[in-house]
């Protein structure tokens, strides 16, 4: 039987986020000590711990079937590959900052301007796009150092939380493109491999449902009911249990996480009393 060859990053930032994942989905891995490739036991696949700047070339070549996958990186390697699910990790967005003194957020600061980046692809598209010349300078690591020794005049570079620019003096001004960790796959994919493929994006999309959905809980006036229904959209209806009191009902659904405070305060309006909130594990609609 064919084995889904998946590769995730070896270390980095994706390393600990794709390892919960597979784990999530029912995936189990006997990883032993710097192995670089290991077949998973209870699922048709095979993993492969890869460098990440070198799983886009392994994706468009089909050496590996499927990866986890910063969106970012597949933008700046600019592979044949189709992105098949956004994961709701790893979020981050690539940035231009400036050193924390300059004051103003203009593009146009950096026109004529000497800029350090891990992403001169991404940069330079987006410079041409919008009429700005300036020189970069390619850096593998360390990007935000760059400013600081007189290197250049500011950044190009991943932002999450933005401590690391305030750490070394800079602040993001202009945000290029937005990522995330993503499900990518060869286009070379056979029927056998797609398979199981439908199998393990069904397990995902229970996964991800769950993490972005509660399971709510709630007593509500009988006469209350049609109206706190309405408020409940996530499933088909809701669960109606009559209580021991007279008048009363204990009803049961699902929220998104999103939403939650908002939704909270119209089921208390309408009469709901005594709510309970759940994690969901799985959720298989």
């Amino acid at each position: 039987m064919s084995k889904l060859k998946i590769a995730i990053q070896k270390s980095g930032r994706l390393y600990e986020d794709s390892l919960q994942l597979l784990k999530d989905c029912g995936i189990f891995i006997n990883n032993g000590k710097d192995q670089l490739k290991v077949l998973v036991d209870n699922f048709p696949m095979e993993i492969m711990y890869l460098r990440n700047s070198d799983i886009p070339q392994y994706l468009e070549d089909g050496v590996v079937d499927i990866a986890v996958v910063g969106e970012n990186l597949l933008m700046e390697k600019g592979k044949n590959i189709d992105v098949i699910q956004k994961l709701g990790f790893s979020k981050c967005r690539v940035s231009l900052a400036v050193p924390k003194e300059i004051e103003t957020n203009s593009l146009d600061y950096f026109q004529g301007k000497k800029i350090a980046t891990s992403y001169p692809n991404t940069l330079k598209k987006y410079l041409e796009k919008n009429n700005i010349t300036a020189d970069i300078h390619v850096i593998s690591g360390s990007v935000e150092i760059a400013p600081n020794i007189g290197l250049a005049d500011g950044i190009c570079d991943i932002v999450s939380s933005g401590s690391t620019l305030f750490k070394n003096g800079l602040r993001e001004t202009i945000t290029l493109l937005t990522s995330e960790a993503v499900l990518a796959k060869t286009f070379n994919l056979n029927e056998e491999k797609q398979l199981i493929l439908d199998k393990f994006l069904f397990r995902i999309n229970a996964v991800l449902k769950a993490k972005n959905s509660k399971y709510i809980l709630m007593n509500v006036p009988n006469n209350k009911i049609l109206e706190v229904s309405k408020i409940l959209p996530v499933l088909k209806s809701p669960t109606i249990i009559p209580l021991a009191e007279k008048g009363w009902s204990s009803i049961h659904s699902v929220i998104n996480e999103e939403s939650f405070w908002d939704v909270i305060d119209q089921l208390k309006e309408k009469g709901a009393q005594d709510i309970l909130i759940i994690p969901i594990d799985k959720m298989v609609i």
